[in-house]
């Protein structure tokens, strides 16, 4: 009943809208997080195929890919401040630290490929294995997804303008009938 004074659903997605269009860089920052959280939650089958396999980096690939996705929190938040212009110098460190997590992915996932591939003793993905191909899934996912937050970074600027021409103005009845009043008393 009380959502109902208020406007119900309507008032919520006003008012959220509202919040988009003073800070249009939490949309990105969404993202990133839903980014880091993805690997950070999957890290056990990726840690378990880096025990099994042993390649040479992968323990380092995977440090690097967790080290520097927190570190691209720090970078985000410094690149876009409220109310102020975007720090170029810290959005290129942040894209710096988008390419080493995109590369550490790639590698990882080419250790993975030569360990199931090689000719002597390869790595057979079977039933007691099966997070091999959970990581590979789960790193591969992963790249889509830091790909999908480059692009919202990128288009930051274009759904900016767009946000800010939807109308979330309140219109108030009788606003205009107001007479003067007098304070000369």
């Amino acid at each position: 009943m009380n959502n109902k004074k208020n406007g119900g659903l309507k008032e919520v997605w006003r008012k959220i809208l509202v919040a988009l269009k003073r800070k249009p860089f939490n949309i990105p920052l969404v993202a990133l997080v839903i980014t880091f959280l993805y690997y950070a939650l999957h890290l056990s089958s990726i840690s378990n195929t880096t025990a099994k396999i042993q390649g040479t980096g992968m323990g380092l690939a995977g440090f690097c890919t967790m080290l520097f996705s927190i570190l691209s929190y720090m970078a985000f938040i410094n690149t876009f401040q409220y109310r102020k212009p975007v720090n170029k110098p810290m959005l290129v460190v942040l894209f710096a630290m988008f390419g080493i997590i995109a590369f550490a992915d790639f590698f990882y996932l080419r250790q993975i490929y030569a360990a199931i591939s090689r000719e002597v003793n390869p790595i057979i993905v079977n039933s007691n294995t099966a997070y091999i191909a959970y990581a590979e899934y789960y790193l591969r996912m992963h790249l889509i997804l830091l790909a999908v937050t480059i692009v919202l970074i990128c288009l930051l600027p274009v759904y900016t303008k767009m946000l800010r021409k939807i109308k979330t103005s309140i219109e108030v009845e009788d606003n205009g009938s107001m007479g003067s009043i007098e304070l000369s008393e």
